[in-house]
């Protein structure tokens, strides 16, 4: 009887397979699906978990490069302890960078290591030096050249016959800078590579830090109730610039309209003057390429945006991807919106709101294609007008995989562009967005509102994975949002949300002139649209009324271009205050040249708060013992603190914050030049 066999046996692996693990990268975002975003100069941390079985040492390297084209250049991997390493590297170019880890076991360190414990405890180290001595002829080979030979000479020396503890053989096995010159040279026939590439979106700084400006040219006008033009919104420049905005925003600047154009507070029926939603796009003028003829020609736009260059603003401009229902689309391409059984083109809708005169794209359609590659050319069209920056309107209405081929598309091309993502939805579709593909994005920063409040949201945003691709750009005010706390607070409460919205984000932008002429009243009660609403009507802007906010804004925005610490949100931590309504936090980091803000607001203006306030000492950096400077950057103010717990008060009827600068005083620092 034959004898019985065991279960087939499973055929083994093509290659001999890698002792090493990689795992737990960090950033990583859904498996490498997406990239993380950094601007020009800014460092990527990577960590990663790596090991491997029994007690062989490993070595890591994080490798990285400025495209799929370019060479790989490396970061040696450090431990951090508990098998986690990281790396570091800098991004200087526009542009998707890659990165992954290799890593390998180091036989040269493990033998190192086990020869110094062996030396330790007497033993015999003969062959232990024969074999480092072959390690080192292996590493030899790899390096070649002069180094080679400086290498063999070592080598050699650790063969030496002589009596071991006679001569200083041991102590050249474990020398230190030989040890690194053996480094350099390692032997990765059988490096484990990480399973992955993964990417990061390098953009232009301003996609990091920027502070915009909204405002409706037609609005502009110096004359009461004449249309402005571009040409106004020119002489509007120095005013924009002055109070220190670097982007100013247009709502959409094509032809509006006719047929079923809303009138004053969104009526149904418009009189004959009425000028109609910006949103509601094209008209017998043309569509998503043309201009409202009452702004001026595409000339004049392209001077508007040269004129705006030269003064350090970028303009941007609104892709609103809907029709009215006089557009050329809805005549030439009837196939790309919903038809209704009765024959009709379904119009907009968010129940109860009814926008009979915008008609959404049908991103369904049977052409998708043919729609997909118009819309790409309309940003294309205006790319070659000279603009770099677009707010996009509603973008979580159209698909995901529209956004990231589109915005993919364009940065093929032109990797500068940036995209503002206008979406006020649910966290997760607003963090999609961001993965595919926009620079920055709308918040809930707008609600929010009480001091538990805005250090959960905050602590989302910069604590969590979110930080690696969503960037936040916060607005009090937009020409649809008038909240509550805008319409019963008056200007105490629009100084409040300005000095919030600046120094808790590196980017915030404002709806003006309506924020600093601290407009707030509403439609109705309980709603958020503003009475007289320039979404339908011009309005006649009176910019030197003693009320606005121009000084403050100027001041306030001159405070975060002097501050590289307003200039980022990662490091953003909130401080611990006696009194609820008095919300600290800080911004900045150890190092003297880079500086520490912190920021105390008032979030009852109406009434003078005062409490302690405990800062980090050691975590700022400030050396025990030690008083320190607080200067006022509002006011021009300076404090004498000591030690972690200092008095603050921030009065009604000023503005209601402080934000101080942290000088760090050294024990070498004369009293007298301290105090100055």
């Amino acid at each position: 009887m034959a004898p019985k066999r065991g279960p087939k046996t499973r055929s083994l692996p093509p290659s001999r397979p890698t002792r090493i693990v990689i795992e737990r990268v960090r950033p990583e975002i859904d498996c490498g699906r997406h990239p993380i975003k950094r601007v020009v100069g800014e460092e990527v941390s990577v960590t990663a978990d790596i090991h491997a079985e029994g007690h062989d040492r490993v070595a890591a390297r994080l490798l990285h490069r400025s495209g799929p084209e370019a060479d790989w250049s490396e970061a040696e991997m450090v431990p951090l302890g508990n098998d986690r390493w990281e790396a570091r590297f800098a991004v200087e170019e526009i542009g998707s960078h890659e990165y992954t880890i290799e890593a390998w076991i180091d036989h040269f360190e493990t033998w190192r290591s086990d020869l110094e414990k062996r030396v330790e405890a007497g033993e015999d180290v003969s062959v232990d030096l024969q074999i480092g001595a072959q390690l080192i002829e292996e590493a030899a080979r790899r390096a070649g050249g002069a180094e080679e030979r400086r290498m063999l000479r070592w080598a050699n020396q650790l063969r030496s016959r002589r009596p071991v503890r006679a001569d200083g053989r041991i102590r050249a096995a474990l020398d230190e800078d030989r040890a690194r010159r053996i480094a350099q040279h390692p032997e990765r026939r059988w490096a484990a590579r990480y399973e992955r590439t993964l990417r990061v979106t390098v953009e232009p700084e301003r996609a990091r830090f920027s502070a915009w400006y909204e405002l409706f040219p037609r609005s502009t006008a110096a004359e009461p109730g004449r249309h402005g033009t571009f040409r106004d919104v020119e002489a509007r420049l120095p005013y924009v610039e002055e109070m220190g905005f670097d982007v100013l925003y247009l709502p959409p600047i094509h032809p509006i309209g006719r047929r079923h154009r809303k009138g004053p507070n969104g009526a149904l029926e418009a009189g004959e003057e009425d000028p109609g939603s910006p949103w509601a796009i094209g008209g017998p003028e043309g569509g998503h390429r043309e201009i409202h003829p009452e702004l001026g020609s595409l000339k004049d736009f392209r001077r508007l945006v040269r004129k705006a260059e030269e003064r350090g603003i970028a303009v941007a401009l609104d892709i609103a991807f809907q029709c009215s229902p006089d557009h050329p689309y809805v005549r030439e391409h009837p196939e790309w919106f919903r038809q209704r059984p009765d024959g009709t083109i379904q119009y907009a809708e968010n129940p109860p709101k009814k926008y009979q005169d915008i008609y959404p794209f049908d991103f369904e359609c049977e052409d998708w294609r043919g729609l997909w590659k118009e819309l790409l050319e309309v940003v294309r069209h205006w790319i070659d007008q000279g603009v770099r920056i677009f707010r996009v309107d509603n973008p979580h209405t159209k698909p995901y995989a529209f956004w990231e081929w589109m915005i993919g598309e364009v940065r093929r091309t032109d990797p500068d562009v940036l995209f503002l993502s206008e979406a006020f939805t649910r966290p997760k579709v607003m963090a999609r967005l961001a993965k595919v593909g926009f620079s920055q994005s709308y918040t809930y920063f707008t609600w929010r509102r009480t001091a538990w409040e805005l250090r959960g949201y905050l602590a989302d945003l910069t604590r969590t994975e979110l930080a690696e691709y969503f960037r936040p750009n916060f607005w009090p005010n937009t020409p649809d949002i008038l909240t509550e706390e805008l319409q019963i607070g008056g200007r105490a409460a629009f100084m409040k949300r300005l000095v919030l919205a600046a120094t808790l984000s590196a980017s915030y932008g404002i709806y003006g002139p309506a924020f600093e002429l601290c407009v707030g009243a509403p439609l109705r009660l309980g709603g958020e649209e503003y009475l007289d609403s320039e979404k339908y009507q011009i309005q006649d802007w009176d910019l030197d009324d003693p009320v606005s906010l121009r000084h403050l804004i100027a001041r306030i925005n001159r405070i975060r271009r002097s501050e590289p610490a307003l200039q980022q949100n990662r490091d953003l931590r909130f401080l611990e205050t006696t009194n609820d309504r008095l919300l600290a936090y800080a911004k900045g980091s150890r190092d003297p040249s880079g500086g520490t803000v912190v920021v105390v607001v008032n979030l009852e203006p109406e009434f003078t708060h005062s409490g302690y306030l405990t800062l980090p000492t050691e975590e700022l950096g400030l050396e025990p013992g030690l008083p320190f400077q607080v200067h006022d950057l509002l006011t021009e103010a300076r404090y004498l603190w000591h030690g972690g717990r200092n008095y603050v008060e921030v009065t009604s009827g000023a503005v209601p914050a402080h934000i101080f600068r942290i000088r760090r005083r050294t024990r070498t620092e004369r009293d007298f030049d301290y105090y100055l």
